[in-house]
């Protein structure tokens, strides 16, 4: 069982990508952005094979404007090297990757043009992954698509648009529930007319159910026998509802409670799991913490090391608490879910002045003897400007990055202390 996440990596240096508005897509514009890009998505390779993380999505992002005709670009060939190099990483280290096209790309559109845009996508999407020389399991995810007023015609366009595919992309598409048009008995009924692999998505399920009831077992097992050995291990989505947001909106961070609960109550064999969360590899590292085998401190240990800051600067109980509960010397100590659930607990309060002062300070130590003296005058003096509220909290944490890079604290740096508080 691998379990993964999508897309973004927090908490990570040289991980982001970037993009350009259509007026500036020029070739040399573009050549640079999809360098840049493919540097990026071999870091984050890179953060997930040391980490234990095997299955990733890749981002639409990669290649920008990839079928849009502002990109005349050769990128497959002009970077050939690179995306092989990128594909042997990902088949020598057992990983898995997928790609899943946006909104847009709809099939079972009424309107031709829209059609043909979105088989432009999955030719893109489908390239990528081509160029890595990944075989058929890596896979391309899709929605079914609208309704457009007659879901009977919607169902009977989709299946006549997929038969009409290239073969290329059909070895790779596979298809989801989704939480207002298509549930899982719909996408199960459409995939074994089109002999296609069909997702499990656990969100979409509980929002948009079929009227007969049957376990989630029951529905993953029918999906089960929609995956091929072509295909690899079947695939599911798993998610959990922000609270505080629309309906099918993801949360942003897993519980962990709840996601035990739900992986208790299912068979695990040959399955993966991919998370669709907003903290995106930090609640894959927290999940497979918790289903790990080798069940042992060090590895929630190495975790803290990573959280400290950004749990002192919200709350310096919870702070000395997990410290407690690490330093338990049992043997058998493995306090998963009380280190991840006071974590999560601390994330969520409000921030003080008084408790992000106290981060900043904690933070300030490991530079205190190294940094040149106007340096440290000038940020004390940057203190007391958020003291009295005349600066903010991510230009006083944007000035101690720079001299996180300057001065090589990798501690500091490759902690969550600069990403955390943007991101919840």
């Amino acid at each position: 069982m691998r379990i993964g996440y999508a897309c973004k990596t927090i908490g990570v240096p040289n991980c982001n990508f970037k993009n350009c508005i259509l007026r500036n897509a020029t070739p040399e514009k573009l050549r640079s952005l999809i360098e840049h890009n493919l540097n990026s998505l071999d870091s984050i390779l890179n953060y997930n094979i040391n980490t234990g993380i095997y299955l990733f999505r890749i981002s639409s992002d990669l290649i920008t404007f990839a079928s849009n005709p502002a990109n005349q670009l050769d990128w497959s060939n002009m970077f050939k090297n690179e995306f092989i190099k990128i594909g042997n990483k990902i088949k020598s280290n057992g990983m898995r990757v997928s790609m899943h096209p946006g909104q847009y790309t709809v099939i079972n559109s009424p309107n031709e043009k829209v059609i043909r845009q979105s088989i432009k996508e999955l030719e893109y999407h489908c390239k990528v992954l081509d160029s890595m020389k990944l075989n058929s399991e890596h896979k391309l995810i899709l929605h079914i698509g609208g309704i457009y007023g007659d879901k009977k015609e919607a169902t009977k366009r989709f299946i006549k648009n997929y038969n009409a595919l290239s073969i290329n992309i059909k070895k790779r598409l596979v298809i989801e529930n989704d939480e207002k048009l298509y549930n899982i008995e719909d996408a199960l009924k459409i995939g074994k007319e089109i002999n296609c692999p069909v997702i499990f998505d656990n969100l979409h399920h509980e929002i948009n159910k079929p009227q007969t009831y049957n376990s989630i077992q029951y529905w993953i097992d029918e999906c089960n026998n929609t995956w091929g050995k072509k295909d690899g291990n079947q695939k599911i989505h798993y998610s959990q509802q922000n609270k505080t947001k629309k309906t099918g909106s993801h949360s942003s961070t897993i519980a962990l409670e709840s996601f035990l609960d739900f992986t208790q109550n299912i068979s695990l064999n040959n399955l993966d799991i991919m998370l669709e969360v907003k903290d995106k590899n930090l609640s894959a590292i927290k999940c497979i913490n918790a289903l790990r085998d080798d069940k042992t401190i060090n590895h929630l240990k190495s975790e803290w090391n990573l959280y400290k800051y950004s749990i002192l600067e919200k709350d310096s109980t919870i702070y000395l608490k997990i410290n407690d509960i690490l330093n338990y010397k049992s043997k058998n100590n493995y306090p998963v879910k009380e280190f991840y659930n006071l974590i999560d607990t601390a994330l969520n309060k409000d921030q003080t002045v008084k408790d992000s002062l106290n981060g900043i300070l904690h933070a300030w130590e490991g530079f205190n003897n190294i940094v040149e003296v106007k340096e440290k005058s000038s940020f004390f003096k940057e203190i007391e400007k958020f003291k009295k509220g005349n600066l903010s909290l991510t230009a006083i944490k944007n000035k101690l990055k720079k001299l996180a890079v300057k001065y090589n604290y990798d501690e500091l740096l490759y902690s969550y202390y600069f990403y955390m508080h943007n991101m919840l």
